[in-house]
């Protein structure tokens, strides 16, 4: 029978209380209630998902998009400033998901709308449900931008060719129109499925799909040679002026700089995935799914680290916001990067409507929540989302500055904010205890970093 607001209130208030009195740490408090007696109707040889499986599964919630902007981010702050700001970055991802681990553990909530309805009521749920709209929206069109800027280059190598031995009025060359063209044949369609399971098998794919994207870029670091081969007079020149083109940076600091911690914000984000994780675990308790964390975000980290570094040591100063363009600038005939695209491009399509899937229901939750369910809703609410992201995807001129707006606002509340705010409103212990202090702290640094990031990115553009 389902609850009202009042009712699950209090429900979840006596199963805070009675968790604490029960379990004062809870590392090994189960977020689910325990598993029937052994030959009941109920039980079950293998009920829930592995650890190696939950891993797997965290990862692939993590690693996305982002990895293609993350050497433009170590070239803009050196190989020494970006390992100690992904290394900060990392561990405070790892940090706030103990935090939401230890307040699911408490007052049973698997997911984090509801996080948000227990601790502010049905402003938080709305907050939290408007920021992961926002930033679903973000990701969706990081993926599309991706899609315009890569798939014109795949089509003209399957036509033997690049884009430059074609006409410019060719259509099929078209990166908005190809953007167009695949929004409304592939995209919209599968985002209209109303269970789009089976899409979760395929985009599992794209988490492959970059590990071999990592793999290829750091064999190809010995196939373009430096100082990179000049396509102008203008590069000459400014060649000419300038030393060091090969030359690592350990340190650097650019007005280009701000992007790199919003992109590595945007990389890890992986917070509205790991309550559902916590509940497929098998055996699910808080240090169990505190290991499957630290290795999942330990592991991406060095996936992250070693792509950044061989495509900063690759390109140096002359990286792209979004890695492959530099491939398709100087290997635009390899055929092994021509299957980088396509696998890359292939795990875009697929996972655009799983992204969507959550925004939609999102969308619903907080506009729609006092309407019935219908096919002309669902429909609407699609094209509108659909419609945004394309239009986004058209018409931001660069991948960078998703990263930059979606990680300093909507990546950051959801990564370092929200946690630690949660934190301190629910929990019982002295304001004074290691974890609300570094709950705190967590605050105090994502509302620091988001807003400067944020108004030195406004700055950049104005200055541009």
């Amino acid at each position: 029978m389902e609850r009202s607001p009042g009712q699950r209130g209090w429900y979840l208030s006596a199963r805070w209380q009675r968790d604490e009195e029960a379990d004062e740490d809870g590392e090994s408090a189960p977020l689910l209630p325990p598993p029937p007696p052994a030959g009941s109707v109920r039980d079950t040889p293998s009920r829930g998902s592995s650890f190696g499986f939950s891993v797997f599964n965290l990862m692939n919630a993590i690693m996305g998009s982002g990895i293609l902007g993350l050497s433009y981010a170590m070239a803009n702050t050196g190989i020494m400033g970006f390992s100690i700001l992904l290394l900060i970055v990392a561990s405070l991802a790892s940090y706030s998901v103990f935090l939401l681990l230890s307040m699911c553990t408490q007052t049973a909530v698997t997911s984090y709308e509801d996080l948000g309805l227990f601790a502010f009521g049905s402003t938080g749920k709305v907050l939290v449900a408007t920021t992961i709209i926002i930033q679903n929206i973000g990701a969706m069109s990081s993926y599309l931008l991706i899609v315009k800027s890569e798939l014109p280059g795949a089509v003209a190598g399957f036509l033997n060719g690049d884009e430059s031995g074609f006409s410019n009025r060719s259509w099929y060359l078209d990166g908005r129109l190809l953007l167009l063209l695949t929004s409304v044949c592939i995209v919209f369609p599968l985002a209209l499925l109303p269970k789009i399971g089976f899409l979760g098998y395929t985009s599992s794919l794209s988490f492959f799909f970059m590990v071999y994207f990592a793999l290829v870029v750091m064999i190809k670091k010995w196939s373009i040679p430096c100082p990179l081969p000049l396509s102008s007079a203008i590069e000459t020149l400014q060649v000419s002026n300038s030393t060091g083109d090969c030359k690592a940076k350990l340190f650097h600091l650019s007005k280009e700089s701000v992007y790199a911690i919003p992109t590595m914000a945007f990389s890890f984000l992986c917070h509205t995935s790991v309550l559902p994780i916590y509940c497929e675990l098998r055996s699910p308790s808080k240090r169990r799914m505190q290991y499957v964390t630290v290795t999942g975000i330990g592991l991406s980290c060095l996936i992250y680290f070693m792509s950044a570094l061989f495509g900063y040591l690759t390109f140096y100063d002359k990286v792209d916001s979004e890695l492959l363009q530099g491939y398709s600038r100087y290997l635009p005939h390899d055929t092994v990067m021509v299957t980088v695209k396509v696998a890359v491009l292939f795990a875009v399509l697929l996972t655009v409507p799983l992204i969507h899937f959550p925004a939609r229901k999102a969308v619903l939750m907080v506009f729609f929540c006092h309407l019935p369910v219908s096919w002309i809703c669902h429909i609407l609410v699609t094209l509108t989302l659909n419609t945004i992201v394309v239009l986004f995807a058209m018409y931001v001129p660069d991948i960078k500055n998703v990263f930059g707006v979606v990680g300093s606002t909507t990546s950051t509340c959801l990564l370092f904010i929200y946690p630690g705010l949660f934190y301190l409103k629910l929990s019982r212990e002295d304001f004074l205890s290691p974890q609300k202090l570094g709950a705190c702290a967590l605050v105090i640094f994502g509302i620091c970093v988001g807003l400067l990031s944020l108004v030195l990115i406004i700055f950049n553009w104005v200055d541009q």
